[in-house]
């Protein structure tokens, strides 16, 4: 009988209204307009500690979306991401109340300079106990580009030509200014670090410069949990380099799983083994304790979501300002310079506004799954066996309900499958993950340098 894998769950949110299901803010049992609030994210995190979650996995952006339309008129009207506040700041609070609970930020690669940014995340990792990840992304939007003073975001390959740069300084940093016994504290001799175990980094690279010692002492982990979730053929690359997690889309398990066959290539190309990256899907489910219920809880959710809010989204997603467009009007989906793999996917599909609205009918796209305990657990599984991903990163509808009735209805049906864990581990988020110790693995490209 083949062994049924144990599946991966991230939480998947953004310190803001509307995230990824656009429109249902205006549901009457949503809370997601209290994101400001301590206790609301205190709340979801006890919560997803309850449910076994591996971690909360928050998105974020620096820019607006204002292709639609040619404004961020609709983004304003709706929340589409907007206001957006900063992830980093809702971890401490979080990490205070739960004990397993990981934590993945998504930080822009082009908004600070790696020498500060790592002492943000060292400082993170302290205070979690080894529960942090950095979410690694290079910006797509121009409007995030032009508020940070620059005339426009840079050619696509470019950036991660820069990401390139900023890793292997942030490596210097994180795993080699310290050595591992560099702290004593020897209070009788005075000596709270050994000078001699404690290294100033030189970094003389194409796109960052940096000269000086890495301002925190080691972390659990040292270097974070690596997310990333690049899809265009640039940014499998620097995936099978630096990635640890990988963030993917697909709108079925064949999808997914040439894309999972061409990220492991990847991974073992660059001298890793394919196991060395866990690979999450995108979802959104809707459960109910019967599949009636659960109908009747997605037709309620469709009354309050927006398709043409989830279009806004897509149009920034892709470059391309779907309002232009007759309903049934070819779209052109050029190469642009946001994100390649919207546009590819579009492209194959040969969306056009009518059919995107259609996709967008719950104001996201991540593929749907609706019913009971047991429909929604088959079907999870059947994803994970036909494409050889490792996990979700479970969208929200409804706040905080849509976690809470996945917890109480679908995890028990999990577990009885022998699909998902009766407990935490032992040890930081990537000892939980990967099984192998805090560190980054041995094979990991930062072990290199």
């Amino acid at each position: 009988m083949k062994e049924t894998k144990e599946i991966l769950l991230n939480a998947f949110n953004m310190n803001c209204v509307g995230h990824i299901n656009h429109g249902l803010w205006t549901h009457p049992r949503d809370r997601s307009h209290e994101y400001k609030k301590l206790d609301y994210w205190t709340d979801l995190a006890r919560m997803l500690e309850r449910g076994l979650f591996d971690g909360l996995f928050l998105a974020d952006i620096v820019g607006v979306y204002d292709i639609y339309q040619g404004s961020a008129d609709l983004t304003l009207k709706e929340s589409i991401q907007l206001p957006v506040n900063d992830p980093a700041m809702l971890v401490s609070a979080m990490a205070a109340v739960t004990r397993d609970l990981g934590f993945g930020i998504t930080v822009n690669t082009g908004v600070e300079h790696p020498y500060t940014f790592a002492r943000r995340m060292s400082t993170l990792d302290h205070l979690t106990g080894g529960r942090i990840g950095w979410n690694i992304v290079t910006g797509y939007l121009d409007s995030a580009a032009r508020a940070l003073g620059q005339n426009g975001m840079i050619a696509h390959d470019d950036r991660y030509d820069r990401a390139d740069d900023y890793l292997d300084l942030l490596y210097k940093l994180w795993e080699g200014s310290w050595d591992d016994g560099a702290v004593v504290l020897d209070k009788a001799r005075r000596i709270y670090a050994e000078p001699d175990r404690v290294r100033k980094i030189r970094h003389e690279g194409p796109y960052y410069r940096s000269h000086g010692y890495h301002l925190a002492e080691p972390s659990p982990q040292r270097t974070p949990v690596l997310y990333q979730a690049g899809a265009s053929g640039r940014g499998k690359r620097f995936a099978a380099r630096h990635a640890e997690c990988i963030f993917i889309g697909a709108t079925d398990p064949a999808a997914a799983g040439r894309t999972v066959k061409a990220l492991r290539e990847e991974v073992v190309a660059a001298g890793r083994r394919a196991e060395d990256v866990k690979i999450f899907l995108g979802i959104t489910v809707v459960a109910g304790r019967t599949v009636a219920e659960a109908d009747d809880r997605l037709s309620d959710y469709l009354d309050h979501a927006s398709p043409e809010a989830g279009l806004a989204h897509f149009s920034a997603g892709s470059g391309v300002d779907i309002s232009r467009y007759d309903l049934d009007e070819p779209i052109s989906y050029g190469k642009g310079n946001a994100i390649q793999s919207v546009n590819q996917l579009a492209r194959e599909k040969g969306w056009t506004r009518r059919q995107l609205l259609k996709e967008l009918a719950i104001g996201g796209r991540y593929p749907l799954i609706v019913g009971d305990g047991a429909k929604v657990a088959a079907e999870l599984i059947r994803w994970v066996e036909e494409s050889g991903i490792d996990g979700f990163n479970l969208t929200r509808t409804v706040v905080p309900e849509s976690y809470e009735t996945f917890i109480d209805i679908v995890v028990p049906e999990l577990q009885a499958r022998g699909a998902y864990k009766t407990s935490y581990g032992g040890g930081s988020l990537r000892n939980r993950m990967f099984g192998y110790g805090d560190r980054l693995s041995s094979m990991h490209y930062a072990r290199t340098l």
